[in-house]
């Protein structure tokens, strides 16, 4: 017997970036972001939790977000190490899966920090 599949709504258009390190002209590099393009997604936030650090408060929530599925080494596919933004809403990827059998769309596990 076959399961109806439910497609996921794809709301949010996220910022797919990546981190390139670039001279800083003084013989040292700096971290810069790079946008490879937007992608819509969903966002499905997990349970926050809140860590004291030693000069401020940061919050941290897990999020799972699903975008469409693209191939493997293809620009637009996310993988750890990358992050989303949304303005200026940071989400840092530590995972990504196929969401689905047929591979339609993929699951990012990410993280949202705030310093609070």
């Amino acid at each position: 017997m076959s399961r109806a599949r439910t497609i996921p709504r794809l709301n949010r258009r996220l910022t797919l970036e990546e981190a390139q390190r670039l001279p800083d002209g003084a013989g040292g590099q700096t971290l810069s972001w790079v946008a490879l393009g937007t992608l819509w997604a969903r966002l499905d936030p997990g349970t926050g939790r809140e860590r004291a650090g030693e000069f401020a408060t940061l919050s941290s929530v897990p999020y799972r977000i699903t975008v469409r599925a693209a191939p493997q080494g293809a620009p637009s596919r996310p993988k750890p190490d990358q992050r989303f933004r949304d303005g200026a809403r940071i989400f840092r990827i530590l995972a990504v899966t196929e969401d689905d059998a047929g591979a339609h769309y993929l699951t990012c596990f990410a993280q949202e920090e705030v310093l609070a």
